[in-house]
């Protein structure tokens, strides 16, 4: 049996994969995608059927610590979602756990008025 040891990004994409079959962003009800870097945290609406980015938010823009920022970016997000007509969504974690910064950043968007 030849197994090759996989590595953190392949299992993470193969996570992010498993969720994405499920979830699908619309006019309706945009992608809340998830990204988290070594230093930063971000967040941005998409529309799937479109293929475009409607609202963003990125960690840059917030000083802190990681959690901190995923708090800063989730409100930050909502408040753009809300002032572009957007109130329900659904989540893409992006094949990290939801815990942590993912967490901090969902919470604060649920908060802030952001229904999922």
């Amino acid at each position: 049996m030849n197994h090759k040891p996989t590595s953190t990004r392949e299992l993470r994409a193969r996570r992010h994969a498993r969720v994405r079959a499920l979830v699908k962003g619309t006019v309706e009800r945009p992608r809340l995608a998830v990204y988290r870097s070594n230093r930063f945290v971000s967040a941005q609406l998409i529309d799937d059927t479109a293929g475009k980015t409607l609202v963003a938010s990125h960690g840059r823009e917030f000083k802190g610590s990681q959690s901190v920022q995923a708090t800063a970016v989730g409100t930050a997000i909502a408040k753009k979602a809300k002032a572009a007509g957007i109130t329900k969504i659904v989540f893409d974690r992006g094949g990290y756990r939801y815990a942590g910064q993912i967490k901090a950043l969902a919470d604060a968007a649920r908060t802030a008025g952001l229904t999922f």
